[in-house]
C-alpha cells in the first residue's frame, strides 16, 4: 500500500476513515503485483490502483461496504469465459484482494499510522499484514523495522465459545509474531515483498492451529542511479531516472561541468574523480543490489579505473557508452587490470538497447529500457509476434522488488 503512503499519511494526520484494497496474491497473468494499493476514504475519494483499470470499480465498491461493515474481506478476480464484460481480469490472470477498514479511532491504527509514517521518511521498514487465517485475524498488522524489532500483533480473539486460554493468547503473541518479524526483517533486507506462512506452536513447538498466511510488504528508500560524466547525455539520463524513481547522482572530476546549474533535477552533483567517489560510496555502505551505475564519461582514463572496480561490486547493472572499437579496447584495457572474464561479462557495453537513438533523450530512453529489461528479467524484443511473457516474475535474488509500491 505503500506506492500510495504520502497520501495516506495525511489521511491519517487529518484522522479519516479509510478502507484500503491490497493486491495480496497473483495467479498467471495480472497487471500488478502483490502489495498494489487502492484506498477509499468515508467521502469516496480513491488513491492507488490494483489492477490498472480491470477490476477496479468492484474493489472500490468493496472499500465502501468495509466502511460500512467495520469488517475485513478477502476477495478474488478473474477472467470470466461466460461475459468479458463481467467482473474479472480479461488479461486471463487471477489476483486476490485484502480490503481492510482503517476507521478513524480503530484497532490497528497506530502500527498503520506509524507504517506510512516512516514510508514517508524514507526509513526501512516492512508491514506484514494477516491475508488468510482464523477469524478476527484478517488484516491485522505488524511493523517491522531493519533492525528486527515490531510493533502491534498478528493475533486477534479467539472465536467466540473457544477454549483457549489467555495464556494460550499470549503465547500465540509471544511466537507467532516473533517469527513473522524475523521472516519480514530478512525479507526487508532483500527488499522483497512476499508471503510468509506461519503455524502457531505450543510450549512444546508442535503446531497448534491452521496456518497463518502474511504478506510483508518492504519499503525501502529509493534506489540510487549514479551517473559518472557530466555529459549532455547525462542531464537527459537524469531526468529519465527521475522519472522511473531513482535518486540520482551526477559525479565528474571536472567542477566547470559538474554543476547544480547543468543539473538541476540531479539529488546530487558530486566534484569527485569516479573511482574514488564509488571507493567512497561503497565504504559508507551507500550502494546495494538495487544500484545502477552508467557510466558517460567515455574517457580511458577516468573509465578504467571505475569500471575495474564497479564490476566487482554486487549492483544491479553497470553500463558503460562508446562504440564498439571503444568497447573492445576498454575490454582489453580491464582484462590488463586484473578484471576476471566473468566480471566483464556483466558490462553493458555499448550502453542501452537498440532504439537507433540520437539524441540525448533518445538515448536516455534506452539506456533505461534496458535497466528496466535487466531488472525484470526482459528480453527486450518487440512484444508484437513474440512469445514471451508480458508479465515477468520479479529478479529476487536482487533484490528489486520495493512492495509497498515502490519502483525500484
Amino acid at each position: 500500500m505503500l506506492d500510495i503512503a504520502e497520501e495516506l499519511h495525511r489521511w491519517c494526520g487529518e484522522g479519516r476513515a479509510f478502507a484500503v484494497a491490497t493486491v495480496v496474491a497473483v495467479e498467471g497473468s495480472a497487471p500488478r503485483q502483490p502489495g498494489a494499493a487502492l484506498a477509499v476514504d468515508a467521502e469516496g475519494t480513491a488513491v492507488g490502483s490494483v489492477s490498472g483499470g480491470c477490476v477496479e470499480g468492484a474493489v472500490y465498491e468493496l472499500c465502501r461496504a468495509a466502511l460500512e461493515s467495520g469488517e475485513s474481506v478477502r476477495e478474488r478476480f478473474g477472467y470470466s469465459d461466460e461475459d468479458a464484460f463481467a467482473v474479472g481480469l480479461t488479461c486471463g490472470g487471477a489476483l486476490d484482494v485484502l480490503v481492510v477498514p482503517v476507521p478513524s479511532d480503530g484497532h490497528g491504527r497506530p502500527v498503520l499510522a506509524e507504517a506510512l509514517a516512516a514510508a514517508t521518511a524514507g526509513e526501512p521498514v516492512a508491514l506484514a499484514r494477516v491475508a488468510d487465517g482464523p477469524d478476527g485475524w484478517l488484516g491485522r498488522a505488524l511493523l517491522v523495522r531493519a533492525d528486527g524489532t515490531y510493533a502491534g500483533t498478528l493475533v486477534g480473539a479467539e472465536p467466540e465459545g473457544g477454549s483457549a486460554s489467555s495464556d494460550r493468547t499470549a503465547l500465540d503473541r509471544a511466537v507467532l509474531d516473533r517469527t513473522v518479524a524475523a521472516e519480514a526483517a530478512a525479507l526487508l533486507a532483500a527488499g522483497r515483498t512476499g508471503t510468509v506462512v506461519a503455524g502457531r506452536d505450543d510450549a512444546n513447538g508442535a503446531r497448534c492451529g491452521d496456518p497463518v498466511t502474511v504478506l510483508v510488504e518492504s519499503c525501502l528508500p529509493p534506489p540510487r542511479m549514479i551517473v559518472f560524466g557530466a555529459v549532455d547525455f547525462a542531464a537527459a539520463l537524469v531526468r529519465a531516472g527521475k522519472f522511473l524513481g531513482y535518486h540520482v547522482t551526477v559525479c565528474d572530476a571536472r567542477p566547470v561541468f559538474a554543476t547544480t546549474g547543468r543539473f538541476p533535477g540531479a539529488d546530487e552533483v558530486a566534484v569527485d574523480w569516479p573511482h574514488r567517489y564509488l571507493d567512497a560510496q561503497q565504504a559508507a555502505g551507500a550502494l546495494d543490489a538495487r544500484t545502477v551505475l552508467c557510466v558517460l564519461t567515455h574517457d580511458e582514463k577516468f573509465d578504467v579505473p571505475l569500471l575495474e572496480r564497479a564490476l566487482r561490486l554486487p549492483v544491479a547493472y553497470v553500463g558503460a557508452m562508446g562504440s564498439r572499437r571503444t568497447h573492445e579496447a576498454r575490454l582489453e584495457r580491464l582484462r590488463e587490470a586484473g578484471v576476471a572474464e566473468r566480471a566483464l561479462d556483466r558490462l553493458r557495453s555499448p550502453i542501452g538497447l537498440d532504439l537507433g537513438a540520437r539524441t540525448p533523450e533518445e538515448t536516455a530512453l534506452s539506456i533505461v529500457a534496458e535497466i528496466v529489461a535487466a531488472r525484470h528479467g526482459g528480453t527486450g524484443v518487440p512484444l508484437t509476434g513474440a512469445h514471451t511473457p508480458i508479465h515477468h516474475e520479479p529478479q529476487r535474488e536482487r533484490g528489486q522488488g520495493r512492495g509497498l509500491g515502490s519502483v525500484a
